[in-house]
């Protein structure tokens, strides 16, 4: 689509568009749409009021909202909006790379939209709006003229869902009601309970800051530390920087000690400080340790508790360990194995014992006596190209880490070097396709 003549419709939904390459004339990259903003005048009283709309005073798009490196999102005007295809938006090649800020006068389709409730005025009842329509005018102008939206159906027993009816609707032919509000957030928490901390933060970074944070504040400790990890540092810093800091220290505890340290660093000293002396004396000196490396060095990325066990320990007992529900997958690769005291730093480093040959002996057997001592520990100095060296070369999902003195002081799995290499926005890749189950299913 563009303000030039084209043999390509000039009406497209929002949800068809969402995760779309942004191109300059010139074909470089500039970003991803994330959403569409439009001004509130042509709807702001049906939603303030339950008026009607009126035929021809459609709301109006003002621009698109891109996704640039670094997960920051900026905001282009439709007057620089080449064209609009299905693959595809062509820009004039001018963004302002400032943080887009909502302006009261605006409203984001997918983030306020998209999952509201409507009346339809025809005295079917109510609908949830799905998708929404946007056509170019003989002026140039976009503006929203039809609703896809999603209701329930009647039957002889009386109003239940037997299956899901769908239908589009002139833009006029629905209001928008103060009491008819998006899905509550305890409910949004509740319907997605199941859902993957990945799959999660995805969905909350699509949201508006507003909603981001009520879904926040209603998810438990451990959940909301778990899609904290997830996410990218600067929606981090925005929910930790407003819980109040009892609350945020309990969730930091819940985090992986590398992941509460990557975040901490990002905040100013004194809350940084703040939060560490509310945190549980055991969790803050873990994390006190890792701030005290230069970033991208291997003590910067490693966990400071991997299992550790001594060399009496048997091989039942480290099964046991690894079992443990809060263990992730590459930490329970391998069972490390040092002399007392058990704690990082520990005693000298033995030796490790990988998953799998603990379950080629007897449960009795200690598995001091089946160490790999070829497998050489990496210093917490090296850097993470060394690091990566290291676990390519010997087909390992985890590294012990030691310090100076040969003593064990973490471990860093490969997870953790992926994080660390990957481009900042690899998030919004799904084997290099967009990613485009977001926004209508979970905003």
């Amino acid at each position: 689509m563009s303000n030039t003549k084209s043999s390509a419709p000039s009406k497209i939904y929002i949800a068809r568009l969402l995760g779309l390459d942004v191109f300059d004339p010139f074909g470089d990259r500039l970003g991803r749409l994330r959403d569409v903003v439009v001004l509130k005048r042509g709807f702001g009283a049906a939603m303030a009021a339950g008026s009607r709309p009126t035929k021809g005073n459609e709301p109006v798009v003002v621009g698109i909202i891109i996704e640039v490196l670094g997960k920051k999102r900026v905001f282009m005007p439709m007057t620089r909006v080449r064209s609009i295809e299905a693959s595809q938006i062509i820009s004039t090649g001018l963004v302002n790379l400032r943080r887009f800020e909502q302006r009261n006068s605006e409203v984001l389709v997918v983030g306020e939209l998209f999952d509201r409730r409507v009346r339809l005025l025809d005295g079917s009842g109510d609908a949830v709006i799905e998708d929404v329509a946007i056509e170019q005018r003989r002026n140039g102008d976009w503006g929203i003229t039809e609703l896809f939206v999603s209701r329930t159906v009647k039957s002889s027993s009386g109003w239940r869902r037997r299956s899901k009816e769908t239908l589009v609707v002139d833009w006029d032919e629905t209001i928008l009601s103060t009491d008819l509000e998006p899905q509550e957030a305890t409910t949004f928490v509740a319907n997605h309970e199941n859902a993957r901390a990945a799959d999660l933060a995805d969905a909350i970074h699509e949201m508006s800051d507003k909603r981001m944070l009520e879904i926040a504040h209603e998810l438990q400790d451990e959940r909301l530390a778990d899609v904290l990890q997830e996410l990218p540092e600067e929606d981090q810093v925005q929910i930790l920087s407003h819980l109040d800091d009892e609350r945020a220290a309990q969730v930091l505890e819940e985090m992986e000690p590398d992941d509460a340290a990557d975040l901490l660093i990002e905040l100013p000293d004194a809350q940084r400080e703040k939060l560490l002396e509310l945190m549980e004396p055991d969790e803050a000196e873990d994390v006190r340790r890792l701030l005290e490396y230069d970033e991208g060095t291997a003590g910067s990325l490693m966990n400071p508790v991997p299992i550790i066990l001594s060399p009496e320990s048997t091989v039942a007992e480290a099964l046991a360990h690894i079992r443990a529900e809060e263990i992730p997958p590459a930490m329970a690769a391998a069972v490390l194995v040092a002399r007392p005291p058990l704690e990082t730093p520990t005693g000298r480093y033995l030796g490790m014992v990988h998953m799998q040959q603990l379950l080629r002996v007897p449960p009795s057997e200690s598995i001091g006596r089946i160490l790999d001592t070829d497998t050489e520990p990496v210093s917490d100095q090296a850097s993470l190209e060394e690091l990566a060296r290291v676990l390519a070369t010997y087909d390992l999902t985890i590294i012990p880490i030691v310090n100076e003195s040969h003593r064990l002081v973490g471990a860093v799995t490969i997870d953790d070097v992926l994080d660390a290499l990957l481009p900042e926005d690899w998030r919004t890749f799904d084997d290099g396709t967009p990613v485009r189950k977001v926004g209508r299913r979970f905003v």
